[in-house]
This record gives C-alpha cells, structure tokens and sequence, in this order.
C-alpha cells in the first residue's frame, strides 16, 4: 500500500496537525498520528482551544480544583491551555530530538485582542514561554502592523515564534524581515540560534472564498473561469520571496552561525468548497522546506488519495502571476482582499477568545457550585475577569 504521506515528506513537506485536544492526548491519538501518519508538528489557535474544552469532560477536574481556589477566568483558561500544549510538546518530543528541532513543534497563540499592542504581545509571549517551558514550543503571534515588532523582540529573546494571520505578499516580506532582524538581535544578545524556530504561517483557502465571493459577484465567464486559482498562485508567489530572502547574504551569514530558515507554513488548508479536490492545497504546494498544517480529515484524506508529484510550487511563479495579472482586468482588487481578510482573522479570532472565556466562566460556576461552594464567589471572579478582559 502507497504510504502518500511519506512520500509528502520526502519531497519536503512537513506533516503537522491544525488541531489539539485533551481527548486527543489522553487517548493516545496524537501520539499515534506522529508515529504512524508523519504528523511532525501541531498548531492550535483560539477556535480550536474553544471547541476543545466545550466538547469534552476530560477538564472537568482541573475546573473543579480551578473553582474551589477561586480563579478568575483568564488565569484559568490560561492555565487549561498550556496544560494540553506542554503535554503535546512532551508528545512530540521525539520528532523535535529527531529533527534537531527543527520539528516536533507546538504552537500556542497570545492573546488575539492584544494583536495591535506591541508590548502587551511580547510580554505575553515571554510570559506563556515561560510557563509552558518546553524548548519544543512556539508562540504564535499575529502578523499586524503592531506584532510585526512584537515578532523581532520575542525572538531576540531567544523565544520560538509562529508568525501567524499572513495573507499577502508585502506583508509576508515584512514578516521575513522582522524575523532576520530578530535572529540578528539575539545574536548580539548572546543567544544560540540554532536553539531558535521560527515558522511563517501563510493561510491559503480563505484567499480562495474572499476571491471566489467577488468573481461570483462580477459574473462574467472570465471572472468565473478564475475561481480557484487565487489562494495556490498567493502561496507560490510567497514561496519565490522566501526562496529569494533565505539565498541572501544577509542570511547566509545568520545560517553560518546555527540559524535555521523560517519555514513558510501553509495554514487554513482545508478546503471550505465542496467542488474543489479535498487536497489540493495541499497536492499544489508542494515545495522543500515547508509546513502544510492540516485538519485531521485532510491528513486522512491525503494519505488515502493525495498525489505526490513532486515541487510544484518553483516551476509555477511565471503561471502565478499571470493569475493575478488575470484577477486584476477583471476588476479583483488583491490589495482589498488581503487587507479585508487581516482585518476579518483578526476579529475571528477574539470571537473564539471571548467563546472560550465564556465557556470556561460557565464551567467554574458550574463546578463551584458542584464543590459545595455557593457559587456566587466563582461568578463574582468571572465577572471581575470579564471587566478586566473587556478593557484589554
């Protein structure tokens, strides 16, 4: 039988799972997709963390124990979540010692409401590396405006960082920028680089149905005969910067004192039009040196059915353009959607944030009250914690 995944690997592509539970960990699960799926990495994110805890009985310990000390909500959805992401970096250990920490990576996310504050992203981000502790992690941290500097401080202290929410290309540039300054920084300030991760989390199928939404609009046959394209040809014109940014000079003289390349990951892979091969994100960028995050399904999927044709994201870049190129005299305005679709991860993100504060708030109430408490005390914590987390 055709081991797809494996063939996926060979051709450079890192295997990592968008998707994180403690089900997942106390069934043995994750362990098993890393031993017998390739899975080489996990990336969590607040909507992911959100369902997690809201579908499963297996935190109700920790919540009772949470309530009975009378935590306060952020503290305790804090504590709950790297609880499962230091219990997944143990898990993946072998594949970070394996890879010479290359992989084997967790990522946990800041505080998405903090995503335009500078400082408040790098003390958090010092903060949750800190308390998860585990050299195998990485902190994830918007690409806006204000966390493009947040991103060159949190690696100049030596920390692991996950650029997440990258749509567009200048801002891609940005990102890699902000992480060769961070490298060179921590250089000075006497840290090992080749200790240092960092990957550059570029999100695809959104692209496609922010896209796809304006050429339905539009209507034309032209129009109509580009849906589909925009995320593939986004990803591989990405993928020609980084290829350009990681032979420079600049580089070359970072990787000769132990620093491993930024690795583009490709994000949100899963393909959210049914007409469109379940895999395609992941079949049509595929190129050495990259992440492909996916959801359980697309894992599956792939293993099942994928097809492994070699690089098909370098021999692409003239094809890539003229997509853009074709997008543009049919009245696609790239820029728009690019600055649409930041705007929009951004706000998804504190939703899920404020799902999950508010699932965790309604757990400890509950398990206070079922601790013999009156209840009241949990709720007026919560309560205290909403007003401090609505001025964040």
């Amino acid at each position: 039988m055709t081991d797809r995944l494996s063939e996926l690997t060979a051709a450079g592509v890192a295997v990592w799972l968008d998707d994180l539970s403690r089900v997942r960990l106390s069934s043995g699960g994750l362990d098993q997709l890393r031993r017998e799926q390739h899975v080489a990495g996990v990336t969590t994110n607040p909507t992911i963390f959100a369902k997690a805890l809201a579908d499963a009985d297996t935190y109700d310990g920790q919540l009772r124990d949470l309530a009975t000390r009378g935590v306060e909500v952020e503290e305790a959805v804090r504590m709950l979540t790297t609880y499962d992401v230091r219990w997944a970096c143990d898990v993946m250990r072998p594949s970070y010692d394996g890879s010479q920490g290359v992989d084997g990576r967790v990522s946990i996310e800041v505080d998405p409401r903090l995503a335009h504050e500078t400082e408040k992203t790098v003390a958090e981000a010092k903060a949750l590396w800190w308390l998860v502790d585990r050299p195998n992690l990485f902190i994830k941290i918007p690409a806006t405006e204000a966390g493009l500097p947040a991103i060159t401080a949190t690696l100049a202290e030596g920390i692991s960082v996950n650029v997440t929410l990258i749509f567009g290309l200048d801002r891609y540039s940005q990102v890699m920028e902000a992480f060769l300054a961070g490298l060179e920084q921590a250089k000075a300030n006497g840290h090992d680089l080749s200790k240092i991760g960092s990957v550059a989390s570029f999100f695809v199928s959104r692209v496609d149905s922010e896209v796809d939404k304006r050429l339905e609009k539009l209507g034309s046959d032209e129009a109509k005969a580009l849906r589909g394209k925009a995320a593939v040809a986004n990803a591989q014109l990405a993928y020609e910067r980084y290829s350009e940014v990681f032979s420079s000079d600049r580089w070359r003289a970072l990787a000769d004192a132990g620093a491993h390349p930024q690795r583009p990951l490709w994000a949100s892979t899963s393909t959210k039009n049914p007409d469109y091969r379940d895999v395609i994100y992941v079949e049509e960028l595929i190129a050495p040196g990259t992440v492909n995050t996916m959801p359980e399904s697309v894992i599956h999927a792939y293993a099942d059915h994928g097809e492994t044709r070699g690089d098909t994201v370098t021999g692409a870049y003239e094809a890539a353009r003229q997509v853009f190129t074709d997008l543009e005299s049919v009245g696609v305005d790239m820029s728009d959607v690019i600055a649409v679709l930041e705007r929009e991860g951004v706000e998804k993100f504190e939703a899920s944030w404020q799902e999950l504060l508010d699932g965790v708030r309604k757990s400890l109430v509950a398990a206070g009250q079922g601790t013999g408490r009156p209840g009241q005390a949990a709720q007026g914590n919560a309560d205290k914690a909403q007003k401090v987390g609505g001025n964040a």
